[in-house]
């Protein structure tokens, strides 16, 4: 058994709708153990596009780092996702940001095709406040307290993250 935390992320279609249907498979699977409120964002990399809705999950079942990444993966071809464009748009993503063993012990790799811990989740407010608010003691293996990290980014990062309460 393992625990992960994912990050989900939309900023095409219907954003909210997308969110709410890869948590409710995930609710399905019998994994979900908890979910974030919703966060709109603006986006994050060099290129122009609408903002995000994001928000973290934590899940736990029988399946190790790559099952998880597989699932990702599933997730995001569920919502039509399409990889054509390095940090563009998307329907859906859904990144592993890291992942413990039973016992509390963090899952480390170095693979490029899943970075464990993620490398750029302690810079990402769009992580990291969802995840604060899910598991205000969290930790993000070998970076600290997420809300250290939080309190480390720049004030503007964290202004112009919005809750956003519209799932009701």
């Amino acid at each position: 058994m393992t625990r992960a935390v994912l990050s989900l992320g939309a900023n095409l279609g219907d954003r909210a709708g997308a969110i709410r249907t890869a948590i409710a498979t995930l609710e399905d699977d019998g994994v979900l153990v908890a979910r974030s409120t919703l966060f709109e964002t603006p986006p994050w990399g060099p290129v122009e596009q609408p903002p995000y809705l994001n928000a973290v999950v934590v899940v736990r079942g029988a399946r190790d780092a790559s099952d998880w990444l597989v699932r990702a993966h599933e997730l995001e071809q569920a919502a039509g996702r399409t990889r054509d464009v390095r940090w563009g748009p998307r329907t859906l993503d859904v990144d592993v940001v890291t992942v413990q063993n039973d016992d509390g012990t963090p899952v480390v790799s170095d693979d490029p095709r899943l970075t464990l811990p993620h490398p750029r989740a302690h810079e990402r407010a769009f992580v990291l406040l969802p995840w604060a608010t899910l598991e205000p003691a969290a930790v993000l293996p070998g970076r600290g307290r997420v809300a250290d990290l939080l309190d480390a980014l720049p004030t503007d990062d964290l202004l112009a993250v919005t809750r956003w309460d519209h799932l009701r």
